[in-house]
C-alpha cells in the first residue's frame, strides 16, 4: 500500500499564490506518473496537472502558465506550485500516483484550496 499526505491547502486572495505538497510513504520512483487533482462543490473530480518519471508535465487548459507541478524523487515528493490563484481554483486538491510497485492508483486524503477575498 501507498499512503499519500498533501499539505499546504489554505485561504488565499485572488492573485495570491500557493505551494502543495504530497508526500509519498514509497519511493516515487516505483510509480509511473504522479499528478494532481481538483474537486469543486458540486463538479467532478479533475485532472489539473500530471508529471511523468521522466519529467514529462502536462497541465489542464485552465491552469497552464499558472501552476507547475515539480516532483523530488529524494523526498519522495510531488509539488503544485500555484500562482494567480483565481476564485474558481477553489476546490479540494487531491494528490495521485500510479505505481508500478506497488501495483496501483493511490490518492491522498484532499486539501482545501480556497481563493476568496
Amino acid at each position: 500500500q501507498v499512503q499519500l499526505v498533501e499539505s499546504g491547502g489554505g485561504l488565499v486572495q485572488p492573485g495570491g499564490s500557493l505551494r502543495l505538497s504530497c508526500a509519498a510513504s514509497v519511493r516515487i520512483v516505483n510509480s509511473n506518473a504522479m499528478g494532481w487533482y481538483r474537486q469543486a462543490p458540486g463538479k467532478e473530480r479533475e485532472l489539473v496537472a500530471t508529471i511523468t518519471n521522466a519529467d514529462s508535465a502536462n497541465y489542464a487548459d485552465s491552469v497552464k502558465g499558472r501552476f507547475t507541478i515539480s516532483r523530488d524523487n529524494a523526498k519522495n515528493t510531488v509539488s503544485l506550485q500555484m500562482n494567480s490563484l483565481k476564485p474558481e481554483d477553489t476546490a479540494v486538491y487531491y494528490c495521485n500516483a500510479r505505481y508500478v510497485l506497488p501495483f496501483g492508483q493511490y490518492w491522498g486524503q484532499g486539501t482545501q484550496v480556497t481563493v476568496s477575498s
